[in-house]
């Protein structure tokens, strides 16, 4: 089954990649020269934890809206994370965040059907993955999660529309996800701890797996197929 038909999507989605890696260099340099502040990860967090309970507690809840209803990439919001709480709890915030994000997700679709998903959803995006969520089995579905750079978000949409019980429908979510943010909260952590050759390292790995996923998606699809 031919997920991703056109060379155009691809070719957009590897712009993408491309651009999000020298947005990052680009904002880093930015903020090193104008306000050099934020680049003192010790400095940062100290004053972060100034607020107590309260900036994680934003940082959860911008994670579950970026699910939901903000066109934040969720690796952004990953990274700050990162460098704002290191790589351990930056990521536990992120994978609390996106829980409850894609649980609301899969309820509002399950709640209110095709007609609020397509509210939220282009229909021609929705109709590229309504057959293949609604025929795949949860390997499958799982697969896509752990993809780097899948708009997994809308399979949160899309998967509501399914039988598949809720409670999977998270566990999948939550395992899948784990890798990618794990890896962009990491690579915060090491800017804010003063290692940019990591941090560089990481968000090059994190680019060229998501790219090269991205180009044989549709082959990744079919051999899943075979499967079910």
């Amino acid at each position: 089954m031919q997920v991703f038909e056109s060379r155009p999507d691809r070719n957009r989605f590897l712009i993408a990649a491309v651009g999000v890696l020298v947005g990052f260099g680009v904002l880093y340099m930015l903020v090193r020269q104008y306000l050099p502040f934020l680049t003192d990860g010790d400095e940062l967090r100290a004053f972060v934890d100034g607020y107590g309970v309260l900036a994680p507690l934003v940082f959860v809840v911008l994670h579950a809206a970026q699910v939901v209803v903000a066109p934040i990439p969720g690796q952004l919001t990953g990274f700050v994370s990162g460098y704002l709480f290191g790589g351990f709890l930056g990521t536990v915030y992120s994978m609390v965040g996106v829980t409850i994000g894609s649980a609301i997700a899969f309820l509002l679709s399950r709640r209110y059907g095709r007609p609020f998903v397509e509210s939220v959803v282009r229909t021609d995006v929705v109709d590229r993955f309504d057959a293949f969520v609604d025929d795949a089995g949860l390997l499958s579905l799982f697969v896509l999660f752990l993809i780097p750079g899948f708009p997994d978000d809308v399979l949160c949409f899309v998967g509501g529309l399914t039988d598949i019980d809720i409670r999977k429908l998270i566990a999948i979510t939550v395992v899948g996800r784990a890798p990618g943010y794990i890896l962009v909260n990491v690579s915060g952590a090491s800017l804010a701890n003063g290692d940019r050759r990591l941090t560089i390292v990481l968000l090059f790995l994190l680019t060229g797996v998501s790219a090269w996923a991205y180009v044989r998606r549709d082959r990744i699809m079919d051999a899943l197929g075979e499967r079910q």
